[in-house]
């Protein structure tokens, strides 16, 4: 018989997306774009106006898109067609671990994801 004492069920590896507790962490489903490849878990997301699908945030779009409104939750592979998923609406995130269209950086997006619920801190690294 097997020992599943030494399996590896249901593991994760800790990507250091979350930066705190104090707030509470709500999702809401959205549909991703088709053709943007790969979108990785911590993207920050904007709506196109004109379709309601979401795309990587980038402050030089003129399509509704260049306004923040959540954060994915799950690295999601758009290659194909259009994709339902989930992404974050509230929560307390790392900033260094966002991702950005463009040359945006957390800073750009900062007050308006704050006013949505969502709010960036430094994560500082312990080492003993």
């Amino acid at each position: 018989m097997a020992n599943l004492f030494n399996d590896n069920f249901g593991s994760t590896t800790p990507d250091k997306l979350f930066a705190g507790i104090n707030h509470p962490v709500d999702i809401k489903s959205v549909t991703l774009l088709a053709g943007q490849g790969v979108l990785k878990r911590g993207a920050v997301l904007g709506i196109v106006t004109a379709s309601n699908k979401a795309k990587l945030v980038d402050s030089s779009a003129a399509d509704g898109s260049q306004t923040a409104d959540c954060i994915l939750t799950d690295d999601v592979d758009t290659t194909a067609g259009d994709v339902v998923t989930t992404a974050y609406i509230s929560g307390e995130f790392n900033r260094q671990a966002l991702i950005f269209g463009g040359s945006d950086t957390a800073d750009k997006h900062e007050i308006r994801l704050r006013e949505l619920g969502i709010f960036l801190k430094d994560v500082v690294e312990y080492n003993e």
